[in-house]
């Protein structure tokens, strides 16, 4: 067994946001794109899982940035496992630039889900078999942490959940609630800093046809903010984060 997965991308211009840089959602979509070929290495890709109508979900994690891959920029993933439980797995990453300079962190925690009972099962064979575990983190974000929801905030934007946001899982896309995140700040901050890092849990789930609202609240120390997206069934909490920004 390898003890890492890499891989490599070239940045492209749909990716970047209007300062030339990869955007927060692109290294979100990145980072999922390793772990999927990381199972499709081993030949099992994730449509594969769906046919059997099991496959991986998000249920917490961290991105901590030093600085964005720019337009054309190629950068490698590395990935592993640091270690599992019978239905789980913490997911760690790094991303390298040209240069092997490590310029972001990633860590994520994966539970094995079966898709039509909607609750978590024993991680297939094929993965404690053939993927290595290694004793070894990549952040020092404790995505293991509760992130007490926003309250008494009135929501900052709402959002109507389309069939475009649900993926094979049957769930809002990991991808959608940052992006449904970033939308909710002001826009002074975003064209003045960038997201250093991000460290969140997702409770629920937020289904097709439902409506979410986003809450903020800028936290004591300067720049950080926590956030919480409800959906309009019985103000259910879907998923809770905390982000800090660093000016440009």
């Amino acid at each position: 067994m390898t003890k890492y997965f890499e891989k490599e991308y070239e940045l492209r211009y749909f990716e970047m946001n209007k300062f030339g840089v990869a955007s927060p959602t692109t290294i979100l979509t990145l980072l999922e794109e390793t772990a999927a070929e990381h199972c499709l290495s081993i030949g099992v890709s994730l449509y594969d899982l769906e046919k059997q109508r099991i496959g991986w979900v998000l249920i917490s994690g961290a991105i901590e940035m030093i600085r964005y891959p720019k337009y054309k920029e190629k950068i490698t993933i590395k990935t592993w496992l640091s270690k599992y439980s019978i239905v789980k797995g913490y997911r760690e990453n790094i991303i390298y630039d040209e240069k092997k300079n490590i310029i972001g962190k990633a860590k994520g925690l994966w539970l094995f889900y079966d898709i039509t009972r909607r609750r978590p099962i024993p991680i297939s064979e094929v993965f404690l078999n053939t993927w290595s575990f290694i004793d070894e983190t990549s952040v020092d974000l404790n995505i293991d942490e509760k992130i007490v929801p926003v309250q008494n905030e009135l929501p900052k934007v709402s959002f109507n959940v389309f069939k475009l946001d649900i993926d094979g899982n049957n769930h809002v896309n990991n991808i959608r609630y940052l992006h449904w995140l970033i939308e909710s700040l002001p826009e002074e901050l975003l064209d003045n800093y960038y997201l250093k890092s991000i460290n969140g849990r997702f409770v629920a789930e937020a289904k097709y046809g439902e409506k979410v609202q986003v809450f903020l609240k800028e936290e004591r120390t300067e720049n950080t903010f926590l956030h919480s997206i409800e959906s309009n069934m019985n103000a259910t909490v879907c998923a809770v984060a905390r982000t800090v920004w660093c000016k440009y």
